[in-house]
Parts: C-alpha cells; structure tokens; sequence
C-alpha cells in the first residue's frame, strides 16, 4: 500500500470510547500515511495538569473533571476549537496527508467541521467489551452522532494493522463521501 498522491490530504474526526483503539489505528496509519494526530482535549490535559493536579489518570473521576473543564471552555472562549484550528493550520502547510482529529463531543464534531476546507469526514471505532458508560456526556455520548464511517475494532493486533489500513484507503478514495 502506498501514501496518496502529492497534495492530497483528508481530515479524519475520530471517536470511539475509551479502549477502543483509536491510537493503535492511528499509529498503523501512519506507518503508511503521513499523519498528524491531535486531540481537542489537550489544551484541557495541559491545564489539568499544571492547575487541577491531574497526572494522567483515566478513571472515572478524573474523566469527568476533563471533560466538565472542556465543557466550560468550550462555552467561555472555544478553546478546544482555537487550538484544533491552529493544528489544522499547521497541517493545511505540511507535507502530511491525514490529520486525525480525536473529539468526543457531536457539537464539537460539527463546529470543527463547518471551519474546515479540506475534504473531512467522521470515523467512530468501535471494540466489543469496552466500557461506554463513563458518568460524563462527553464518553456517554460517543455513539449519539451520525458518523460517515464505522470501524469494528475487535480483531487482533496482527490482524486489525492490514485490516484498518485496507478500510482507510477505502475512506481515502471515497471521493464521494468529502466535503
């Protein structure tokens, strides 16, 4: 499998909960592709860090307090929108060919979306046994958006690198399906 032709890119919203996978997709992609991989959260985990004291738990406690500080800045000053611009920005004028922009939240999802020019779609991973219920809207919410594509994450490792690669260069060439 090769890269896509000079000058072509796509932005790819991936969502999936917590566990699904979505990291372990995006690194296969980019042993082909050349990609960006970003989060609307971090500029939320960087301020949780230096101000809140969170040091990187994935619980259920501080999954919440992420995404209520999200919430709040979303509301106050777009934040997690202003920085996904600028990483979008700096993507737009590299040589990479895929931006995977990792957002929970499906108003979110489609604020991001309406402010891009590329061709851009929606991508939820999906893996059996995963836990879905979190106590916050942010991952209880995963699954309350209209996806363009769905990805069954649950095969093994050895398996799901060719198989996730062959189901996005199926993404890639459809053409139809961009904005």
């Amino acid at each position: 499998m090769r890269g896509m032709d000079k000058g072509e890119k796509v932005v790819i919203i991936i969502n999936g909960h917590g566990g699904a996978g979505k990291d372990s997709l995006c690194d296969f992609a980019g042993r082909v592709y050349r990609t960006v991989n970003v989060s609307s959260a971090e500029p939320i985990k960087e301020i949780a860090r230096r101000y809140g004291g969170w040091q990187g738990e994935k619980d259920e406690r501080s999954r919440k307090f992420l995404a209520d500080l999200k919430r709040l800045f979303a509301a106050y000053n777009d934040l997690p929108l202003k920085y996904l611009m600028e990483e979008y920005k700096r993507f737009s004028e590299s040589e990479a060919e895929i931006l995977f922009v990792h957002i929970r939240e499906g108003e979110e999802i489609d604020k991001f979306k309406a402010r891009v020019e590329l061709p851009c779609v929606t991508l939820l991973v999906q893996r059996s046994g995963v836990r879905q219920q979190w106590g916050n809207a942010s991952d209880d919410n995963v699954e309350n958006y209209d996806y363009d594509y769905c990805y069954n994450n649950d095969k093994e490792l050895s398996e799901a690198e060719p198989d996730f690669r062959q189901f996005l260069a199926g993404i890639i060439s459809d053409k139809s399906a961009r904005k």
